[in-house]
């Protein structure tokens, strides 16, 4: 009996026990569930902000010019070297001269012919025909010279460098590819392609900035010169090209630039850069605002980086605050306590 009693007692003060212990376990439950995130926050501001973009490019020559002859031919003397600078109408290369010279002296007999139709027909003793005849054929046989003598003699077009030579002495030229190229690199031209919606911003004269990554502590003055009258619609892009002094030639064509284009200010939002969250699995950017205690999931489109802050084009309004730490428990519509900065 007594045994019985003790046994009922044991069992009643566990119960007893387990119970109270459950009491704690569900009110730490209860704390955990509403204690609330704390978080800091900061104060959209609106203000100017310079809109500054930057556009890659590869440098160009402003002109460029492949020296080959009409028809192929045997090259007789080449008279430059890659990389010697030339001038406007110089010689730099000679071709086979044997039907040059035929040319010349067919057309010392042809102006013989042509002097003495033209005596007999001062005197009546050939006809307005036989004149005229005489002088196609001397203006053709003068034509053909004036060709032969450009295709024989290569002068340069421009005054440049010389970047390329394709052949040697004694080569045959086969017009697959250019004799020889020549550029003009002072100045030199860059094309970078500008989004659509600058596209009433960009004048013609505007300065830019180009920064050329081999020169790396470098700032080059250019200009607009040309501005592409179209819209290519599968870039939503145009064409816009620069032109950049080059005295000395030391920036080359096909170096890689930077250029940086100022499109003047416009009125933005401006968030401390800790406020942006990446949204996981996606390109997409959003904020939390905080008002009334409660914080809101909002998406925002980026601007440009201000240093330690970002450029806001859309998502939230001047004088809203946003939550710029403790994120990690954040959900959308969830109440938090503040921090203080």
């Amino acid at each position: 009996m007594k045994t019985n009693k003790l046994k009922g007692l044991m069992i009643m003060a566990l119960a007893i026990a387990l119970t109270a212990c459950g009491k704690k376990d569900a009110a730490k439950t209860k704390t955990a569930v509403t204690e609330k995130p704390k978080v800091t926050i900061a104060t959209v501001n609106e203000r100017d902000v310079e809109q500054v973009q930057v556009f890659t490019a590869t440098v160009e020559p402003e002109i460029k010019n492949n020296i080959a002859p009409s028809t192929p031919g045997r090259i007789r003397n080449i008279f430059v070297e890659v990389g010697a600078y030339v001038n406007k109408g110089q010689r730099l290369a000679q071709m086979d001269a044997l039907n040059l010279s035929n040319t010349e002296t067919q057309i010392e007999n042809l102006r013989r012919i042509y002097k003495r139709v033209s005596e007999l027909y001062s005197v009546g003793g050939s006809s307005q025909q036989e004149l005229d005849n005489a002088k196609l054929q001397l203006d053709l046989a003068e034509t053909n010279l004036k060709n032969l003598s450009e295709n024989t003699y290569l002068l340069s077009p421009i005054s440049g460098v010389v970047t390329a030579r394709n052949y040697d002495i004694g080569d045959l030229y086969t017009g697959q590819m250019p004799l020889l190229t020549v550029m003009q690199i002072n100045p030199v031209k860059l094309k970078v392609n500008i989004s659509e919606s600058y596209y009433s911003k960009v004048k013609v004269g505007m300065p830019v900035e180009v920064k050329i990554d081999v020169f790396e502590n470098e700032t080059f003055p250019a200009r607009v010169s040309l501005i592409y009258p179209v819209i290519d619609e599968r870039t939503r892009t145009f064409t816009t090209e620069l032109k950049l002094n080059n005295p000395g030639a030391k920036v080359r064509p096909g170096m890689f630039a930077r250029v940086k284009v100022n499109f003047g200010t416009e009125r933005r939002m401006v968030v401390p850069d800790r406020a942006i969250v990446k949204q996981s699995g996606s390109g997409a950017r959003y904020v939390y605002v905080y008002k009334d205690g409660k914080v809101f999931y909002t998406q925002v489109q980026l601007g440009q980086r201000l240093d330690k802050e970002y450029e806001l084009i859309s998502g939230v309004n001047n004088g809203e605050q946003v939550v710029t730490t403790g994120f990690i428990k954040l959900r959308d519509g969830l109440e938090v306590d503040l921090l203080k900065n």
